[in-house]
């Protein structure tokens, strides 16, 4: 029996695939039916910060700013009931599920400022969380924002809820930094026990004939993954916190290269509202097979085998594969055209 079991957020998992933050674990009945389909662990829907300020009556001014003068902008901020859960739902829905499966159930808080809603934090905790998910999201708009002061505002958030929980947080980045490897390290300096690579942006869309600006939502595809696995491969090996893929995880395959670039888990989403959530099961025995026709023992022997700091050539993650790509193709377009 091939041991797929893999360490994550200093808990020992039965295997790589988790479920990330998706509707789908709103149902209780999903919940388990994930458990029993192979899932490991769970990411619950995520809690805004946008969500927790306006059950509160005090919405940060950046959110209301220019809506005075355009009050359209304001139909991009969710009315309250626009929200599946409270946060009293919230974490009575986190008690349930805790209660339901044996596998960890990770809460998610989605937001981008330090503040009094670090509080729940402790109460997602205390309402049964193994673990706490932060999923960031803050986009630069305003061309007096620099690149350090969002980071040092990300900090300030992590180092917070680090503070503030005794149960491991893990942080959900952007890509869009300019040097992931030193922002993870100093998030380890944090507290942080793990990142999550990478948050999906999703980009409005342009409605020419009406002239408004929508919201936008597309399931993710496997041609996502390249950029998780090339940072995870070079993250590996530098720090001591745990590394999740998320986006663009949809087959065996995908897993196991999210595995050896030194990811500790492959999260998946789209692929279960695509396939279902039986999906999972399919999905770890094509990796059984795999793993063991090729006569390994177990997953974990694969971790960071095609890592940056295994490979013998490490150009490929540096501008060799830029220039190396580039050129062939130009030399294949040039063969072609004779």
């Amino acid at each position: 029996m091939i041991d797929i079991s893999m360490q994550y957020l200093g808990m020992k998992l039965s295997g790589p695939i988790v479920v990330a933050s998706t509707p789908l674990s709103e149902s209780i009945d999903n919940v388990r039916h994930m458990e029993d389909a192979g899932a490991s662990a769970i990411v619950l829907t995520s809690l805004f910060e946008e969500q927790l300020a306006l059950e509160s009556r005090t919405l940060d001014d950046d959110l209301s700013r220019g809506t005075d003068s355009f009050a359209e902008s304001l139909g991009f901020l969710p009315d309250l009931n626009d929200y599946r859960m409270t946060h009293e739902i919230y974490l009575e829905h986190l008690r349930r599920a805790s209660e339901a499966v044996s596998i960890p159930v990770m809460a998610s808080l989605n937001g981008a400022t330090p503040g009094g809603w670090v509080r729940f934090a402790r109460e997602m905790e205390q309402a049964g969380a193994d673990a706490i998910e932060l999923n960031t999201y803050a986009l630069a708009t305003d061309g007096a924002q620099t690149s350090a002061s969002l980071e040092t505002q990300l900090l300030d958030l992590v180092t917070s809820v680090c503070q503030a929980v005794k149960v491991p947080v893990a942080v959900k980045l952007s890509q869009s930094f300019t040097s992931v490897p030193n922002l993870a390290a100093r998030l380890q300096e944090a507290g942080a026990s793990g990142v999550v690579l990478f948050n999906r942006f999703y980009q409005p869309d342009f409605d020419i004939e009406s002239l408004e600006v929508r919201p936008t939502l597309h399931f993710s595809t496997p041609s996502e993954l390249l950029p998780r696995l090339h940072w995870a491969a070079i993250l590996y090996g530098q720090l001591h916190i745990d590394i999740g893929i998320t986006g663009g995880v949809h087959s065996a395959e995908d897993v196991l290269k999210s595995i050896m670039s030194g990811g500790s888990v492959a999260m998946m989403v789209s692929a279960l509202h695509i396939h279902g959530i039986d999906h999972i099961a399919r999905v770890l025995a094509d990796l059984c097979y795999w793993l063991e026709k090729r006569e390994y023992a177990s997953l974990a022997e694969t971790r960071g085998c095609l890592s940056r700091h295994s490979v013998p050539d490490t150009s490929p993650y540096d501008r060799g594969n830029y220039i190396k790509t580039l050129s062939s193709y130009s030399l294949r377009q040039t063969v072609a055209a004779f």
